[in-house]
């Protein structure tokens, strides 16, 4: 069964962007946008919120810039046509290889979890990511720690949430000293939850 990640920048106290909006310390230098290039590879649908969306909009034209450098192109070739599913309630069409979700977001995973395909189903941006979290439906949390507080601003995870059980299965310390983590949620008996069935 396809599993969900959920993958961002985070700084040392937890937030993916900061109190005033800003996330420009997660920039990638060539050694981590090479990491992120790898992982990529390894999805085959993106979920994604209004916001991320937005954000990744700049990618479907990036191509058409001649000064575009080699890994800027690579990743390009690799996320234009991955599959997306986009989650808003304001937007009425997307771009590119993205739709817009039909339904909620646990019945989309269940969706795509059943039908044949093969990559994870990967969650980006925190508040798609901190309802998956309530629904039990995250397998893996990975997180790129940078070295930096903020102070506030928007959490990586979820706050008042239960409890979640975690297996380290990975790390890596790149040289600018940013630190890769990779968490396993433990499930009991190895099940997952049913769309719309109570948590226990």
């Amino acid at each position: 069964m396809r599993s969900v990640t959920y993958s961002m920048g985070v700084s040392l106290d937890g937030y993916i962007v900061g109190p005033n909006g800003d996330f420009n310390w997660t920039d990638p230098d060539e050694e981590i946008f090479r990491f992120w290039i790898d992982q990529i590879r390894g999805v085959g649908v993106h979920l994604l919120g209004r916001r991320l969306y937005e954000t990744m909009l700049y990618w479907e034209t990036a191509d058409q810039d001649p000064t575009l450098d080699e890994s800027d192109r690579e990743w390009t070739a690799l996320w234009n046509p991955l599959p997306k599913v986009v989650f808003s309630k304001t937007l009425s069409e997307v771009q590119g290889n993205a739709r817009l979700a039909s339904g909620s977001l646990a019945a989309e995973i269940e969706r795509l979890r059943a039908e044949p395909g093969e990559g994870d189903i990967a969650i980006g941006g925190a508040t798609l990511a901190a309802e998956a979290a309530e629904a039990g439906l995250i397998d893996e949390y990975q997180v790129m720690v940078h070295p930096v507080l903020v102070g506030g601003g928007i959490p990586y995870f979820p706050h008042g949430g239960r409890r979640v059980d975690l297996e380290l299965v990975e790390t890596r310390t790149f040289g600018s000293k940013v630190v890769h983590l990779r968490h396993r949620v433990v499930r009991q008996g190895g099940a997952y939850p049913v769309a719309g069935a109570p948590l226990t």
